[in-house]
This record gives structure tokens, sequence and C-alpha cells, in this order.
């Protein structure tokens, strides 16, 4: 979508952001039946990467849990759009945050830290609801600039208008080494798929996967703590984080087990909400090279 395109669909992406909670999950149910019921988007995939992940599960079952995916992933994708406008009132009131009290020791002995989480719950909402706080560490996410530069400018408004700050994934080693007289906490989505050859490689969900190694690599040349933040869903449109120490220190592990222990966490996260994950994403698309 060009520069025209943008201009053309950012009213109504506004338009869709301005609406009250209540349209806009009316809104949601309506993209819900077309894009599931009607055109079945990436239907396939979400189905044969359910299968794959829970083989002990019955097709009734996998289906189920499809249909609940869908109609979390419509909400988030309109909630995301609702960033654009939403209060920071509103963020307090819809995103419930336990475990702040670790990120208040860390800030009060000037530590900064690594955040790992996953595409799972509404990281969007998290993020904002994050920044509300003043006595944690400085909240920063890596983003992958958008090709399209309008779009990219949107995003990065709606990232970073309740106090956020963003690194490009290109600088984030450089950025956090310049950055380290600072209090910060970095954020990682650490579920996204890596280069194979560059990858550190588990078994996650019962497939050979790989998995970004630069969280890892970054907490221990650093010294920054992991800290894990899960984002559940205790009803629509209400999400509750809880902030948890993973690894306190960093330099005292062997390679690898960072990465494992933060990619257990999230799968823990993923076995008992199996709908609020992003299960469009080709995931295993790739498969372990050859030694």
């Amino acid at each position: 979508m060009g520069t025209i395109g943008y201009y053309l669909a950012l009213p109504f992406i506004y338009g869709i952001s301005l609406l009250p909670f209540p349209l806009l999950y009316l809104l949601s149910d309506g993209i819900y039946f077309l894009l599931y019921r009607v055109f079945g988007y990436r239907k396939d995939v979400v189905l044969t990467n359910l299968r794959n992940s829970f083989p002990e599960k019955s097709e009734a079952e996998i289906r189920t849990i499809a249909s609940r995916f869908y109609r979390w992933f419509c909400d988030l994708t309109l909630e995301t759009l609702k960033t654009l406008t939403v209060s920071p009132k509103a963020v307090r009131e819809r995103v419930s945050f336990e475990g702040m009290g670790i990120l208040e020791d860390y800030a009060n002995k000037r530590q900064s830290v690594i955040i790992v989480l996953g595409h799972f719950g509404n990281w969007e909402f998290a993020g904002a609801r994050y920044s509300q706080e003043k006595t944690i560490p400085q909240l920063y996410v890596i983003y992958h600039p958008l090709h399209n530069t309008g779009f990219d400018r949107l995003m990065y408004h709606m990232r970073t208008r309740h106090g956020t700050k963003l690194y490009t994934m290109r600088e984030t080693s450089k950025s956090m080494i310049r950055d380290k007289s600072l209090v910060t906490a970095t954020a990682f989505i650490a579920d996204q798929t890596p280069s194979p050859e560059r990858a550190y490689w588990m078994n996650f969900l019962n497939q050979d996967t790989p998995v970004f190694f630069g969280t890892e690599a970054l907490a221990r040349k650093l010294g920054y703590p992991v800290v894990y933040i899960s984002i559940t869903r205790p009803e629509r449109g209400r999400y509750h984080m809880v902030a948890e120490t993973l690894v306190a220190n960093p330099r005292d592990t062997r390679e690898g087990e960072i990465t494992e222990i933060h990619t257990r966490r999230l799968e823990r996260d993923i076995r008992i909400h199996p709908d609020l994950w992003l299960w469009t994403h080709r995931r295993w698309k790739h498969k372990r090279p050859l030694a």
C-alpha cells in the first residue's frame, strides 16, 4: 500500500480507534464471522499449527481452540488500533499489573533489566500499561520499521504516545550498550522466527523450533536480569500482566540456559491459554540445518 493508500486508510483507522469499546467489540464479532467463517483467513496454517502443537487433543478440541483464537485475534487487531486514541485512564482500568514491586526494586538499585514476552495476550496494551508507571525502569520496545513511511510513523506514534521508547531491531545491541548509564527495561518479543543458522534450536510445543539467541546473548553480555511478563485475559477487553524474575544472575548461567527458561515459561502460558497466542504465524517454516 503506497502513500495514497495510507491517506485513504487513515480516516478509517482513526474512526475505528475512536469507537467506544462496546461498539469496537461488536465490529470485532462481524470481522470474526468474515475472517473465520467466510474467508477462512490462514485457517490451514492455524489448524496445522494447533494439531502439531497439541497431538493429544481431539479434532473437535482443536477446532474449538481455533474458533476462540480467531475471536481473540480480531479483538487484538482492533484493540491495537484503539491504542492510537485510548486514554491513560482507560489503559489502567483495562490492564491490571501484578509484580510491579520486582521492577521497582530493580529501579531503586539502578539495575536495568531485559523483559521477555511472546505474541500472547495483548502486548500493545501491555506496553501502554507498563509505561503508565514512573517508579519502574523506562520501557524500550524493539521494533522493525515498516517500509511504508506513513504507516511507520503511525505505528511509532501508537507505541510511544504513552511513554514507551523504541529501539530499531538492527540497532538494539548498539543502543543498549550506549544507554548502559540509564535504567531501562528492554522488551524482547522472543517467539518470532529467526534465521535457522543463527538460532538456538529446542523442542517447543512438540516441535523442533528455532529461537532467537539475542535475548540471552545480551542478558549475559550486559549482566541484565531477565524478567518475564505474562499477559492473560480474564475477560473480554480486560488483561492481567504479571512480572516475574526468571534469571537474576545471567552471567552465572550456561549457554542456552536462559533461552530454554524463557521459552519454557512462554510454552506454559500457551498450554494453559492456547487461544491467546498468534497461531497465524508460520512459526515452523524452517528446518534445523544439518551439522
